[in-house]
């Protein structure tokens, strides 16, 4: 029997979803402020499908994103609701579930060439991290798309002394290397000497993450995946658009998708979940496939 670690399918695109409003730039952030309970209910519908890990909702709580919206006196109240939501999830379901913090990229998703220096990102990141650790198993850094962004992430989250997970992004025509066109093991090697306690690639293809994983797992400790169910990464994904300018692939319903991370599964991968257009209803088929085939999904260990 393998121990299996099963996070929670995506947050933001079942938000948008489920929204009574039209999409904004501020994407899961902007229905947090003013549709908190959908939140919870996400949270509670990936822990009743048999997640055993959520992510805060914070991937778009940042200050860079709020300012340009007027909303740069929400950054502390967001960062802090997003961990309220999950802990009053969790209290609901009464189960035993381990709570990830979010660090992300602060300015917008998939752009290496937006990507600020270490020294500007670390402190940005330590203050997000110490503000969502006290409420957190875990601080996850995710959706990194270059190397120096993963490094400023990883050391602003350190500073907590909460262990660290590292998810990475990568191109979906080379998923041996990030958008930025590092390879994995190059962005990993910028982070020798820092605690990290997984590493995983996030919000890419599930094709790509299929490439991904022999050089993942060539990097040594806990591996994982979680792949996007997006026909495509519009490229350039211009800051300010929403994501509206994203689709979802009609091919990747959950039997589908629990078919890639089974796979993943037999590669090495001790940690698997869903990102973008990754529903419960994936989740749910996936906690189903680990149990018929002997696995025990457990929590962060």
């Amino acid at each position: 029997m393998t121990r299996i670690t099963l996070l929670d399918g995506g947050m933001g695109q079942e938000l948008v979803r489920r929204s009574p409003d039209e999409p904004t730039p501020l994407w899961s952030a902007r229905v947090m402020l003013d549709y908190p309970e959908l939140v919870t209910e996400v949270h509670l519908e990936n822990i009743r499908a048999g997640a055993r890990v959520i992510i805060v909702n914070a991937y778009s709580a940042t200050r860079d994103r709020l300012h340009p919206v007027g909303l740069s006196d929400q950054f502390v109240p967001l960062q802090r609701r997003a961990c309220e939501l999950a802990l009053r999830a969790r209290d609901e379901s009464g189960e035993d579930v381990a709570i990830a913090g979010c660090l992300s990229p602060l300015f917008w998703s998939y752009r290496p060439d937006l990507v600020r220096p270490v020294a500007e990102t670390e402190p940005v990141y330590a203050e997000m991290a110490a503000l969502q650790a006290p409420d957190v198993d875990l601080i996850l850094c995710e959706t990194m798309c270059a190397g120096e962004e993963s490094l400023g992430a990883v050391r602003g989250a350190a500073s907590t002394g909460k262990p660290v997970w590292v998810a990475w992004t990568v191109d979906d025509a080379d998923g041996g290397r990030l958008r930025s066109g590092e390879t994995l093991a190059e962005a990993d090697a910028m982070l020798e000497g820092l605690p990290v306690a997984a590493r995983l690639v996030n919000c890419s293809k599930p094709e790509a993450v299929d490439q991904a994983m022999p050089e993942l797992t060539a990097l040594g400790g806990p591996v994982g995946a979680y792949a996007n169910g997006f026909t495509q990464i519009a490229a350039p994904f211009e800051p300010g658009t929403t994501v509206e300018r994203l689709s979802a692939r009609e091919d990747l319903g959950p039997e589908a998708y629990a078919d890639f991370a089974m796979g993943w599964i037999a590669g090495g991968a001790s940690i698997v979940g869903g990102c973008c257009e990754v529903s419960p209803a994936h989740i749910a088929e996936l906690a189903r496939r680990l149990a018929d085939a002997g696995h025990e999904i457990v929590g962060a260990s």
